[in-house]
């Protein structure tokens, strides 16, 4: 890979730091279809997770650099810590990759090493030339990050970094991990790294940043002016704490904004190439994946994927919009995917005509997946007019996204009424293949069906979070039900589509309980940032 790229180079970290939101983990099979979808919106870089964190995590990576890894898709990334054990780990889950990247990290700032690490500049500086070549004995791809570089001491950063470097680094990546930073601290940062760093023209410089103070877009934008070719990023902005730098938004800020951009690439202002690679009509496709995957809902005013992105209430911008889009919106709703086109699919149209329907949408189904799709459309066929393409996306993305069925619900009926106590009964296959009934009086029909769920299964928890939205207009809608429990300070969300928001209801919160006994059953995985260097050398 070039170290002076003539474009930004975009990472995309949804599948390692993006997983790290509370309630956004996902299972193997759920990270393989999100990667796919990554490859097909066309980031360079796939940060597909931490391998020495769980078999789960190392088995997710390895599969993502087997099916996704081609050598005309993006390199697949492993995060490890700068020890031996871990860079072993990401170096066997990458091996399957035609472009496998190592990603090796550690803290720099004084809070984090005499806190965290509890080791000393100089023995930091070893570890990072020892660990970097280790590394680089596996891959040449390898990338190096100081932890905390927003809060280090710069001196002491560009010791590390010339260090890094003339190891083996390819790409360093400068963090602000805790969202810490402005726009002019950041761009300035970069600055100094340029400056200061003999060997900086080796590698290509990277930024990664987080959300506290809302700032992180505005943070990458700086340091793309002041030198920085690599942006690492997460769709929706979804990861630690606020979160990322949102994907969408630093794409769209240099698609919609090209000629203020170009010059800092030595390109004429009027230039019209694209400054990434990203293919900005999945954009919209692959928003809607992540929160449907992870639960995670998308604020209604978030910009870009946001449900009112491309809304206006006020008349005088409906007025000026009916006359000339270009009035109050700086960019087509299409460009990122987003349409109202209806399929010409019905009930009478047969399995070929909806598997090429889905292909021109973008998804390539398995034989047993396309047969459950199908199914679905075929029942939501009977009940409604009009089919559109997102109805086709929620019954895709609701029969291909599933969790481990441990618990089945097999059968739900409600009573309700406004004179009527509000009673539920339900049918649940467990485990061990035992078919138990149960039945239960709640406040309202959702609530007797989970208390009656809970008699049968058992697992305690505390329901957080619970809200439904109707993927289309019109009365027959249907309706995208999302829950979050929390159990001993995890979180885990569940996620299910139907024209009845009740039964959608019934099986969200199914797959949420089925998320947590899967968690039980696995154990808990490490987490990188919270877990120091071993004690001694360090490796």
């Amino acid at each position: 890979m070039s170290t002076q790229p003539d474009r930004v180079l975009i990472f995309d970290t949804t599948l390692r730091d993006g997983e790290q939101s509370p309630g956004a983990t996902m299972n193997v099979e759920e990270k393989l279809a999100v990667a796919r979808q990554l490859a097909r919106l066309g980031v360079d870089i796939i940060e597909a997770g931490f391998p020495y964190a769980s078999p789960g995590d190392f088995e997710a990576v390895q599969r993502i650099a087997q099916e996704v890894g081609t050598v005309d898709g993006p390199t697949i990334c492993g995060l490890a810590r700068a020890t031996k054990q871990d860079i072993e780990a990401a170096a066997r889950a990458i091996e399957p990759a035609a472009k496998g990247r190592i990603h090796t990290f550690i803290a720099t700032s004084d809070i984090h090493m005499k806190y965290k690490l509890k080791k000393s500049r100089d023995q930091v500086l070893a570890i990072t030339d020892e660990m970097v070549r280790f590394a680089k004995g596996f891959t040449d791809d390898v990338e190096f990050s100081p932890e905390d570089a927003g809060r280090s001491e710069p001196e002491f950063l560009y010791q590390v970094l010339e260090v890094a470097i003339a190891a083996g680094a390819t790409t360093i990546n400068i963090p602000d991990t805790v969202g810490y930073l402005t726009p002019s601290e950041f761009g300035g940062l970069i600055k100094g790294i340029k400056d200061n760093v003999p060997n900086v023209d080796q590698t290509v410089i990277s930024v990664h940043g987080h959300n506290d103070l809302g700032l992180a877009v505005a943070n990458f934008l700086e340091a793309v002016k002041n030198g920085a070719r690599q942006l690492e990023c997460t769709i929706n902005g979804i990861g630690e704490r606020a979160g990322n730098a949102a994907l969408e938004e630093l794409v769209m800020a240099m698609h919609v904004r090209r000629q203020y951009f170009n010059p800092f690439f030595g390109r004429p202002a009027d230039s019209e190439a694209p400054l990434t690679n990203i293919n900005t009509q999945e954009i919209y496709k692959t928003s809607r994946l992540i929160s449907s995957v992870t639960g995670m809902l998308v604020q209604p005013n978030k910009a870009i994927v946001g449900a009112n992105a491309f809304a206006h209430e006020s008349g005088i911008h409906q007025d000026g919009v009916l006359k000339n889009k270009l009035t109050y919106e700086i960019m087509d709703a299409q460009t990122i995917g987003l349409n109202d086109n209806l399929i010409v699919l019905g009930k009478h149209s047969g399995r070929n005509a909806f598997r090429t329907r889905l292909q021109e949408l973008g998804y390539e189904l398995s034989d047993q997946d396309l047969n459950k799709a199908f199914l679905r459309f075929k029942d939501l066929a009977d009940k409604k007019k009009e089919i559109s393409d997102r109805d086709l996306e929620a019954i895709v993305n609701d029969e291909t996204q599933q969790v481990a069925e441990h618990y089945k619900l097999e059968l739900v009926q409600v009573s309700c009424g406004s004179n009527a106590r509000p009673t539920a009964t339900v049918t649940i296959r467990t485990p061990n293949g035992e078919e138990l009934m149960d039945a239960a009086i709640g406040t309202g029909p959702v609530d007797a069906i989970y208390k009656a769920i809970n008699r049968v299964v058992d697992i305690p928890n505390d329901l957080i979070e619970y809200s439904v939205q109707s993927v289309t207009a019109g009365i027959d809608a249907i309706g995208e039900v999302t829950i979050r429990l929390r159990h001993n300070q995890r979180i885990y969300s569940g996620h299910a589509a139907n024209t009845d928001i009740v039964v959608a209801s019934a099986h969200a919160y199914m797959q949420a309980l089925n998320r947590l006994y899967s968690s039980t059953q696995a154990g808990e995985a490490l987490h990188p940032q919270r877990m120091a260097v071993p004690a001694g050398t360090g490796v």
